[in-house]
């Protein structure tokens, strides 16, 4: 089995791993509400679902 031939320390092990991290999703905004939300995905908004700036359904109410 491979073992290491000197200790590595905690600095070099740390800088190893910083490159993982997480990035914030790229949002889009709607030309007909104005809302952010993520792109090539639909949304809700007031009871309403909206895709590409047009109102695809609406909730139903139950009574």
């Amino acid at each position: 089995m491979a073992h290491p031939k000197r200790k590595i320390s905690k600095t070099r092990r740390d800088k190893r791993r910083t490159h993982y991290k997480l990035t914030a999703p790229g949002l889009a905004q709607c030309p007909t509400t104005g809302e952010f939300h993520l792109p090539h995905r639909a949304y809700w908004l007031d009871g309403k679902l909206y895709y590409k700036g047009q109102v695809i359904m609406e909730k139903e109410v139950l009574a």
